[in-house]
C-alpha cells in the first residue's frame, strides 16, 4: 500500500476544484446564496429512513438539506451540487463522505459528467488510476421482470445454492442475488441488462456512448446490483486503491419524497476512511476553502458535440489552474447565459457544434463583446495569457 497521506483540508480543496470545473456548486454555497428562503422540517412521513441502505441514507440526508435550504431543481435549471461531512474549523470525521448530485437532470450526459468528476477526484486524492464498473438495473418495469426471473432462479436452483441465499430470496430476491454473487454458485444468475425496457436500454446506451466519446475507460459489470426500492437505471462504482470507494446511481423514487415534481436525478456517495488520510493520527482542524465569487471564465456549450469536447477538456484546464467554471447540466443557451450573468465573469468561452467539429472555441470579452477564435491546441496558453 502506498504511504502517501492526504490531509482532510486537502480533500476539501480538491473536491471544490473538481466540482467547479465540472459545474457542481457546493451545497453550502448554494444554501448561503438562498438564505432566508428555506424552512427546516422533519423527514417526509412517506419515507422509512431506517429501512434504507447506507448509501441511500446519506442521499436522503443530503436531499433533506437541499429541501430545507429552499433549493428546488427544475427541468430547465437542474441543480448540480456537491456536499461533504468535512466542516471547516473542526476535526475530520472518522469516515469522510463526499457526495456529488445532479438533481433534475434526466439526460444521460448527467451520468457521464458525474462519473468523470468522481474519477478526477479519485485520481487527485489517491494519485492512482481509478477503476469504473457500471451496470443498469433499469426502470420499474425492468425491475419487475428481473424480480420474477430471480424468483424463478432461486426456486429452481434452491437445492444447489447456499441456504442463506435461498432463505433471503423468500424476502428480497435482490438482496439474495447480492449474497449469491459473492459465492462460486452465482453462474447462471439472471442479468438485469437482459431484461431492460426499451426506455432503459436507450438511456444506458446513451451513457455508454458519452463515456466512449469522452474517452472514459469503463468495465461492464453485470453483477453490480442495486437494491429494488431506492435506485434505478445506471448504477456504478469507482474505486482507486483501498482509499477511495464511490457508489452511484439514479434515484428517482427517493427524490420524489422531497420534491413534488422533480425529474430524474443521479448521485454518488464517496467514502474515504480517516486512517487512509491521516495514518490514524488526530490531525489539525479543517482549513476553509477560499472560494472566488467571480470566475474569470465561464464555459458555455451549444449541442452535444460541444458538451462532449468540454468534458474531455475539464481535467486539462483544471490542471492548468485556469479560473473557470461551466454549466454542463443546463441544456438551454438562454439558461446558460443567465447563469453566466449571475456569475459575472470577464470572459465567456463559447463552443457550438461548428466549433466542436473545427476543434476551436470562441473567447468573448463581455465588456466589449470582442470575440477571438482559439484552436484547442493553444487554448490553455491563450487563457493563461488573459487570466
Amino acid at each position: 500500500m502506498s504511504t502517501l497521506t492526504i490531509e482532510p483540508s486537502d480533500v476539501l480543496r480538491r473536491a471544490h476544484a473538481v466540482g467547479t470545473y465540472y459545474g457542481f456548486e457546493s451545497l453550502a454555497s448554494a444554501a448561503h446564496k438562498n438564505r432566508g428562503n428555506g424552512t427546516k422540517a422533519a423527514y417526509p412521513e412517506s419515507l422509512a429512513v431506517d429501512t434504507l441502505d447506507p448509501h441511500a441514507r446519506e442521499v436522503a440526508a443530503f436531499l433533506k438539506q437541499v429541501r430545507d435550504a429552499g433549493l428546488a431543481p427544475s427541468l430547465g435549471r437542474p441543480l448540480f451540487l456537491w456536499h461533504t461531512n468535512i466542516t471547516a474549523g473542526r476535526q475530520a470525521p472518522k469516515q469522510i463522505v463526499i457526495q456529488f448530485h445532479a438533481l433534475g437532470a434526466d439526460r444521460a450526459i448527467a451520468d457521464a459528467v458525474l462519473i468523470r468528476a468522481i474519477r478526477s477526484l479519485a485520481t487527485d486524492i489517491t494519485k492512482l488510476d481509478s477503476r469504473l464498473r457500471l451496470n443498469s438495473m433499469g426502470d420499474r418495469e425492468t425491475r419487475g421482470r428481473l424480480a420474477r426471473e430471480l424468483a424463478s432462479f432461486f426456486r429452481k436452483r434452491g437445492n444447489t445454492l447456499p441456504a442463506e441465499c435461498t432463505d433471503c430470496a423468500k424476502k428480497d430476491v435482490f438482496a439474495a442475488a447480492e449474497l449469491l454473487i459473492a459465492t462460486p454458485e452465482c453462474d447462471g444468475l439472471p442479468s438485469s441488462t437482459d431484461h431492460l425496457s426499451e426506455a432503459s436500454r436507450k438511456h444506458f446506451e446513451s451513457v455508454l456512448e458519452y463515456l466512449e466519446s469522452t474517452e472514459t475507460p469503463y468495465e461492464l459489470a453485470p453483477q453490480l446490483l442495486s437494491r429494488g426500492g431506492t435506485w434505478n437505471e445506471t448504477c456504478f462504482e469507482v474505486t482507486a486503491g483501498e482509499r477511495f470507494n464511490a457508489w452511484g446511481s439514479r434515484y428517482n423514487d427517493l427524490a420524489k419524497h422531497f420534491f413534488k415534481s422533480i425529474p430524474s436525478s443521479v448521485g454518488a456517495v464517496i467514502r474515504i476512511t480517516a486512517d487512509a488520510l491521516t495514518g490514524g493520527k488526530k490531525g489539525p482542524s479543517i482549513t476553509p476553502v477560499k472560494e472566488k465569487s467571480t470566475p474569470r471564465f465561464v464555459f458555455v456549450h451549444i449541442g452535444d458535440e460541444a458538451k462532449r469536447e468540454s468534458i474531455k477538456m475539464a481535467d486539462s484546464l483544471r490542471k492548468a489552474r485556469i479560473p473557470m467554471t461551466q454549466v454542463l447540466g443546463v441544456e438551454s443557451l438562454t439558461e446558460q447565459m443567465r447563469v453566466a450573468d449571475e456569475l459575472n465573469p470577464r470572459y465567456l468561452v463559447i463552443m457550438g457544434r461548428k466549433e466542436a467539429l473545427e476543434r476551436s472555441v470562441i473567447l468573448r470579452e463581455r465588456a466589449t463583446h470582442t470575440e477571438t477564435f482559439i484552436p484547442f491546441d493553444t487554448l490553455v496558453d491563450r487563457l493563461r495569457a488573459v487570466a
